[in-house]
């Protein structure tokens, strides 16, 4: 009994202590309930934006991964030995390029606001543009890290155009284009689709709600189209379709295909601006619809030619992934799978059918590629957009509105068609003039000469395969070797 009460002492110790604390919490003068409590939500919101900002950050170091080293080692591998270097160099002059225009005015004519078709210039050499968040935008992240991340698809969209005249244009004509191109081109256009009061925008103030979540317009039909254009301007290269003209290491290519994939997560899950739900819908629709078009491009290339190959998988790949980039933030899984499927056979289609009757000479298949699944991704975001994934559409109360077809939204499959349309209107007359007006200035293609040596010699003087130069004769190196060195040498090689 008497340890019993012994033990008690310590207990009701310390309940007292316990209880005069909280009372000298109660009467501390200039700590009130309200104010701590404020200062948990601001830690809490903090908390938020790193988290988010770090994500964004993340997401933009992968999407400018996409164009070097991916899209580098993509195309690399797609030309002749002769081109490779040249064919990288222009994805890698770009990073340079894109962003120092970006910097200069690009951010300003895609993110200010302006006319329902570009922006003023009030963030002209980043003016403004630091660590505080442009809530119209991306509420929780300095708009620093908004306007970086969408400077990296800046970069890959003219990047990607460089595939259709691939081996044949002259580099500072492909510079002189680029620059021209962001300016009039991409730009404008990505303030129509993502600017605030932009024409196309669905979220902000927009004439025409077009849905597009990460580029399926801006960057994808923009691109292809233009690529397009650029084939049948500056025409075909020499001895096409006669000679063979095969990829010559499609191991680079199958790497960048990879790096490409694993980008593509920035790309579609980052366009969320956030750590939340929404980034992994838009994670887990992008890998889906990838997997579902490397089926489907594979399997209709058995069925026509009996060989699934490794150039036609990593294809579908890609088609997949352009296909799902507009509705990956507004669809289901299941959705996604329909998507990448279609993507992969349409495009399939469209490259080793419609482009052989034709008769265009889209080197690197851009347009088949980009265009075709941009196109078809566009029109299906408007027949499988959901609330139930993004109600970016509300009444007046604040209640989501049907978005899509399967919502009972019908009326978004015409404003897709809108948005495709304005885009394919704006990249062909856009790219015509432009390389028109290059052409007359500087001259666009390369002399025959030139073209029949290799572009990384006569545009860069290099060789992108100089292996056999470091070759030295077996009697030469016998010769100048000593007996010691003769018996080392011959006791390594067994």
């Amino acid at each position: 009994m008497n340890s019993l009460r012994r033990a008690r002492y310590p207990f009701f110790a310390l309940l007292c202590l316990i209880g005069t604390s909280v009372m000298t919490l109660a009467q501390t003068p200039g700590q009130p309930l309200d104010e701590r409590l404020s200062k948990l939500e601001t830690a809490a919101a903090n908390a938020q934006s790193a988290g988010d900002n770090a994500w964004v950050l993340v997401c933009a170091a992968l999407v400018l991964m996409m164009t070097g080293p991916g899209l580098a080692l993509f195309y690399g591998g797609l030309v002749r030995k002769k081109n490779v270097l040249a064919t990288m160099m222009q994805s890698f002059v770009l990073m340079a390029v894109v962003t120092v225009l970006w910097a200069l005015y690009g951010y300003s004519i895609a993110f200010a606001e302006g006319t329902p078709f570009f922006g003023n210039l009030s963030y002209a050499l980043l003016r403004g543009v630091g660590a505080m968040p442009n809530a119209d935008y991306a509420a929780t992240i300095p708009q620093q890290t908004f306007m970086l991340f969408q400077l990296m698809f800046a970069i890959i969209t003219p990047a990607l155009i460089t595939g259709a005249f691939a081996e044949r244009m002259k580099f500072g004509a492909m510079l002189a284009f680029t620059v021209l191109w962001s300016t009039f081109v991409y730009f404008p256009l990505a303030h129509m689709v993502w600017g605030k009061g932009g024409y196309l925008n669905a979220a902000l103030g927009g004439v025409v709600p077009a849905l597009d979540f990460a580029g399926g317009t801006v960057v994808h039909i923009a691109s292809g189209v233009s690529a397009l254009v650029c084939a049948i301007y500056i025409g075909k290269r020499i001895g096409y379709p006669r000679a063979m003209m095969a990829p010559h290491n499609l191991v680079l290519s199958v790497i960048g295909a990879c790096m490409l994939w694993v980008g593509w997560f920035g790309f579609n899950a980052g366009s969320a601006l956030s750590a939340g739900a929404l980034a992994s819908s838009a994670f887990t629709t992008t890998h889906f619809a990838a997997a579902a078009a490397t089926l489907g491009w594979m399997a209709a290339e058995w069925l026509r030619t009996g060989k699934p190959t490794v150039l036609g998988a990593i294809s579908g790949a890609v088609c997949g992934l352009v296909g799902i980039t507009p509705a990956s933030g507004f669809v289901t899984p299941m959705a996604a799978l329909g998507i990448g499927l279609i993507a992969g056979v349409g495009c399939f289609l469209m490259v080793t059918e419609v482009k052989k009757r034709f008769g265009y000479d889209d080197s690197l298949d851009v347009f088949g590629v980009h265009g075709t699944g941009g196109t078809i991704g566009a029109l299906l975001t408007g027949v499988f957009a959901t609330r139930a994934v993004n109600p970016i559409f509300k009444d007046g109360a604040g209640n989501p509105l049907p978005v899509g077809l399967v919502d009972g939204n019908a009326a978004q499959i015409l404003n897709q068609l809108i948005g495709v349309g304005i885009t394919i209107a704006l990249a062909v007359i856009g790219s015509y003039v432009l390389l028109k007006i290059v052409d007359l200035t500087i001259g666009l293609r390369v002399s025959d000469e030139e073209e029949i040596r290799g572009l990384d010699l006569s545009q860069h003087g290099e060789d992108g395969y100089s292996l056999d130069r470091d070759l030295i004769p077996a009697e030469t190196v016998a010769g100048s070797l000593t007996q010691g060195q003769a018996l080392h040498a011959s006791s390594v090689a067994t």
